[in-house]
């Protein structure tokens, strides 16, 4: 896939845990769980396979066999475009997993972010190119996450120029940036345990980011020089890419929007 971009769509699962999602649409996984009657990985890699930019995708999971068998997901096999690879006991080494045999620059997304569109990655991929970035990260503004959905997210990261929600898309430009995630390893719920924080991004990176002192140019221009290379945040122009499917609220934010998106459509 010469000058394509290399795609990899996390889809694990979490050790022992059944999430409710999956009990509920009786399957055994959250990202075969139908969202407005497909599942939530379908969409996925229906859109991801639709950017232009992107060639081969490799999808990171524990059980596959369910996945296998879905339609979009059949036929990029057949074309020999899609590659399953291993999930891991940790979010770290199911990257490195989903990494292996793959050619850089790659772009890191989630089973469950059901509204990203083709367009949305296209986005992401042409400001990351455009930014020259080493790695990466999406960002919604709250006002357009808000607009998009006053239900869709409760928390924010708060900068001096504003507020900002993860949009679980991710960039990562090298060999040297994918070695930079070991720093990441322990970190698990990372909000939830400061030391860890501290630990990977340096105290006052920390400090500066808990209290909101800098722009998110800023934090991320500090982090940058920790790390060794060019970490740039991203801000997308849709709200809506900030929604994902983590709970029953967010399920049916997503399934409104989705509904409104179709109406609009025509």
């Amino acid at each position: 896939m010469d000058g394509k971009i290399t795609a990899l769509i996390m889809a694990g699962k979490r050790s022992g845990i059944m999430d409710p999602l999956a009990t509920r649409a009786g399957v055994s996984q959250k990202c075969v769980a139908p969202v407005l009657g497909v599942p939530m990985i379908e969409r996925v890699l229906k859109e991801v396979a639709g950017c232009d930019q992107i060639g081969a995708i490799h999808i990171v999971a524990h059980e596959a066999d369910e996945i296998k068998a879905l339609p979009t997901a059949r036929a990029l096999s057949a074309e020999g475009r899609l590659h399953f690879k291993e999930g891991k006991f940790n979010i770290v080494d199911s990257v490195f997993s989903g990494a292996e045999g793959a050619s850089f620059p790659l772009m890191i997304t989630t089973a469950d972010n059901c509204l990203v569109t083709s367009d949305g990655y296209a986005e992401f991929i042409d400001k990351a190119l455009s930014a020259e970035a080493g790695a990466a990260a999406a960002l919604a503004r709250k006002e357009d996450v808000q607009a998009a959905d006053p239900e869709g997210q409760k928390k924010f990261y708060e900068f001096s120029d504003g507020g900002y929600s993860n949009c679980n898309t991710y960039w990562i430009g090298s060999d040297e940036a994918l070695k930079a995630a070991e720093i990441m390893r322990e970190g698990g719920q990372f909000v939830k345990f400061p030391k860890r924080i501290a630990k990977a991004f340096g105290w006052m990176n920390l400090v500066r980011f808990y209290f909101g002192w800098g722009t998110k140019e800023m934090i991320f221009e500090q982090v940058s020089k920790r790390f060794g290379f060019k970490l740039v945040p991203i801000v997308m122009s849709r709200g809506e890419f900030a929604i994902d499917v983590d709970n029953e609220r967010t399920f049916e934010v997503t399934e409104r929007l989705l509904k409104k998106r179709a109406a609009a459509a025509g």
